[in-house]
Order: structure tokens, then C-alpha cells, then sequence
């Protein structure tokens, strides 16, 4: 799935101010690539991001994704399109402490309406595949850093997303524990998942085959 991005503005208003976060910014991912964004913090990596995954609705400018334009789309059908084609890995997990870690995983096929035997199947294999096939009915509060970002990894692939964008994945952790969760984002490749990282960690923007950096809420050439 290509990403293509045409002069795309976002700005906030703050009271009787309208603040720029993002300023023009043109770009397209193909399908199955892996982009590093870098930048200093404010300069709108995060934004951009949001904007691409559907989480923001640009100001201007045109998005599309494979042809289809998204800015066309309603809330209801770009819910739809974010739950089917991305998956999400925040610097924070974002893991529900009540919940066990099947339950955290299999929560984006809920919304997809799968019955509940079948989602419970997905998370397992999910937990496998980044190594915590074992440990299903662990409570979040029971595991290190490292391993509940591997569950946030395991949340964003359960649904099998066209494109998973992870902001600062690394962030939080050692920097063993963020070469083997770089290695676990980078597994995906072989997939064909397209991959765009938002990151300070310059040894993870290294493993990127693009490396992309922005400035006051553009892209540096």
C-alpha cells in the first residue's frame, strides 16, 4: 500500500492563534518500505504521523493511500480504514493493566467484530511470533519494559496491517532491549508491511532504508 502525501498542512488553533505543526509536506512511501523520521522534538514527526494513520485529519493539502483519496472520507469509514490497514506501537504501550495479554492484543479484532474464539487464536500467534507465547495470561503490571512493548508489537500485527507506524518504539528502553525490538519491527519486512519509525534513536533510523528529517514542520532536502 503507497503512501502519497501532496503539500500537506496541519494547524491547531490555540485560542485567537492558529499554530503550524505541519507545513507543506509532500512524500510517498512504497508499499513494503521502511522509513525512519527523525527530527527535534516540536518539529512535527509525531504529527505527520498521525496524519498518515488516519488519527488527524490534515488542514490542506491531498492524502492518498494506493489512489484512494482519504481526505474524502467520513469518520466512520476512516476508523474502518485504520483499524484494517494500520497498526500502532507507541512509546508508552499504552496496555490495559486489567487486562491479560491476550486480551491487550486481540483488541483491534474486537473492533473488527471477530468472535471471540477466532481473536483469541490471532493474539496467540501474535505472542509468538515476538516471544511471549508463554506467557498469555501474564497481567502487563508482571512484565519489563522491553517485553510490554513487544505485546504493543504483538497488538499493532495481530490484524495483519498493510502499514505499522511506531513513534519513538525504542524509547523507553535499554539499548539491548531496543536492538531486539528493532529487530522484531524490522521481521515484518518480510511480509511486506510497510514500515515508517518515528525516532531520536539514530542506531534504529540507521537499520531504515530511508532516513527522512524534518524542521518546523517540513522536510529537510
Amino acid at each position: 500500500m503507497e503512501i502519497d502525501l501532496e503539500d500537506i498542512h496541519r494547524s491547531y488553533d490555540m485560542g485567537e492563534e492558529s499554530l503550524p505543526a505541519l507545513r507543506g509536506v509532500s512524500l510517498t512511501v512504497k508499499g513494503g518500505e521502511y522509513v525512519a523520521l527523525t527530527g527535534a522534538s516540536g518539529s512535527g514527526k509525531s504529527t505527520l504521523m498521525h496524519v498518515i494513520g488516519c488519527l488527524d485529519r490534515p488542514t490542506a493539502g491531498r492524502y492518498r493511500l494506493s489512489g484512494r483519496a482519504v481526505n474524502d472520507l467520513d469518520d466512520d469509514a476512516l476508523s474502518a480504514l485504520r483499524n484494517r490497514c494500520f497498526g500502532f506501537v507507541f512509546q508508552a504501550f499504552y496496555l490495559i493493566p486489567e487486562l491479560d495479554l491476550c486480551e491487550n492484543v486481540e483488541l483491534p479484532l474486537v473492533y473488527r467484530g471477530m468472535d471471540r474464539a477466532e481473536r483469541r487464536e490471532e493474539a496467540r500467534k501474535a505472542l509468538d511470533t515476538v516471544g511471549l507465547g508463554a506467557r498469555v495470561e501474564h497481567n502487563p503490571t508482571q512484565l519489563s519494559g522491553g517485553e510490554r512493548q513487544r505485546v504493543a508489537i504483538a497488538r499493532a500485527i495481530v490484524g495483519r496491517p498493510e502499514i505499522l507506524l511506531a513513534d519513538e518504539p525504542t524509547g523507553n528502553l535499554d539499548s539491548r532491549t531496543g536492538s531486539q525490538v528493532a529487530e522484531l519491527l524490522e521481521g515484518l519486512l518480510e511480509h511486506g508491511t510497510t514500515l515508517m519509525v518515528v525516532t531520536h534513536d539514530s542506531e534504529l533510523a540507521a537499520r531504515a532504508s530511508r532516513v527522512l528529517r524534518m524542521r518546523d514542520g517540513r522536510l529537510e532536502t
